[in-house]
Parts: structure tokens; C-alpha cells; sequence
């Protein structure tokens, strides 16, 4: 049955209109982005379909190009306008850190670093550069690796801080396995940057890592 043919309080434009996105589900937050179905199926059909084929709301938004575009009903118009929607999401969350200290916002910084991260195939390795107040001066990803690891060189860190002129950062990168749990690997790095950086008297507030849940913080853990 169409979409339109549902009882008014069913549909998701008015569902999320009079009770809020939160109370809508993937599947129909989904459908509206799609905004119409295929043959046979509405667009909920085709977004809880989707959704089983992409193994949940993750694996969609993580999709490459290709693999993306293979999905019933997508293409590359969809996947432009899905990049954007992401985007958007990611420059919404950098705003609100933007101009504050960011460690009286730990939630937003993790919130941030998580949609930012999260998903991704390939371990990447991050940083917020900070002022001298603690106030997000930029983001850059600055190392990419496979699942086993990246390769993290202290010397291109301390060229990045010195062309953003940063007083402070906040390291973070992603377990692709899903476990949030520092490595050795992770407390070593984490010690070679601390140490080099040092040296110009840049501070490492914190080192995030990103994996299931709400992520790890080594400050927090006592572990800088």
C-alpha cells in the first residue's frame, strides 16, 4: 500500500512533524530521505530492505560510491545527496565546539569525533587543534591505514600543529573492530606524540578512541 494511503498518523512526514524525528525509526527516517519507493514496495518497504541488505543504518552511511549505488532504488544522485546530508551533520556538530573550550563540552568533542569516525572500513588517526583557550581552531585526519593499524608519524603531527599555529590537541582514531579498548600500540603512539610535542610546548589534552558506544578517553582513564 503507498505511502499516501496510510492513516495520517502513520505516515512519516507527519509522524515526524508532530511527534519529532526522534520517534520516527530508521526505516522511516530512511524512506524520507529516499522519498519514494520502487514497484510493489513503499518507501519503508525499500528503506527496511535496504537496511538488511547494508547490515543496518552504519554499513548504508559508510557505503562507498560502488557499493552504495548497487543498492535497489539508489544511484549516484542519492549517494551526492546523502554525502551532503552527512557533511552538513559533520559541520553542524564542529559549530558547536567551534569558539569554546571544548573541555567544559567533552559530549559534543565525542559526539563530534564519533560521527566523524565511526563506521569507517580503515583505522584513521585524527586531530582537533586547539588555541590557546581550548577553542577548536580545525579537524584534520591525518593518517589513514588498514584494519591492523596506521602508521602515525610524530614528525608530520608537529607540522601540522606548527602551520595551524595550535597550542593544544586532541588526538582520536577508530577501532574498525568495534572495541573501544586502548591497545599498547595506542598508549605508545600516544606517548611519542606527547613527547615530541613537548618539545614546543603543545599539550595533548586527550586521546579519543572511537568504537562501539560512547568511545574512550585516555585522559579519563588516567592513561596520559
Amino acid at each position: 500500500m503507498p505511502i499516501k494511503d496510510w492513516p495520517e498518523g502513520e505516515r512519516p512526514r507527519e509522524k515526524l512533524l508532530e511527534r519529532g524525528a526522534g520517534a520516527l525509526s530508521d526505516a522511516e527516517l530512511l524512506a524520507l530521505f529516499l522519498r519514494t519507493g520502487v514497484r510493489g514496495k513503499s518507501a519503508v518497504d525499500l528503506a527496511r530492505e535496504l537496511l538488511a541488505d547494508f547490515d543496518g543504518l552504519v554499513g548504508l552511511l559508510a557505503a562507498d560510491q560502488k557499493r552504495f549505488c548497487e543498492g535497489k532504488g539508489l544511484g549516484k544522485a542519492k549517494f551526492a545527496e546523502l554525502q551532503a546530508v552527512l557533511e552538513l551533520s559533520h559541520r553542524y556538530l564542529l559549530s558547536r565546539i567551534r569558539g569554546q573550550d571544548v573541555l567544559t563540552s567533552p559530549e559534543a568533542t565525542r559526539d563530534y569525533l564519533k560521527l566523524r569516525l565511526y563506521g569507517s572500513p580503515h583505522e584513521i588517526f585524527a586531530c582537533l587543534f586547539l588555541d590557546n583557550r581550548h577553542r577548536v581552531i580545525s579537524y584534520d585526519e591525518l593518517f589513514q591505514g588498514t584494519i591492523d593499524g596506521a602508521s602515525v608519524h610524530p614528525r608530520v603531527v608537529v607540522q601540522r600543529v606548527l602551520a595551524t599555529n595550535a597550542a593544544a590537541v586532541i588526538f582520536a582514531h577508530n577501532h574498525p573492530s568495534g572495541v573501544a579498548e586502548p591497545s599498547q600500540a595506542d598508549l605508545r603512539i600516544t606517548q611519542r606524540l606527547k613527547e615530541a610535542l613537548s618539545l614546543i610546548d603543545v599539550r595533548v589534552l586527550d586521546h579519543v578512541i572511537i568504537g562501539d558506544g560512547e568511545g574512550t578517553s585516555l585522559a579519563e582513564r588516567g592513561l596520559l
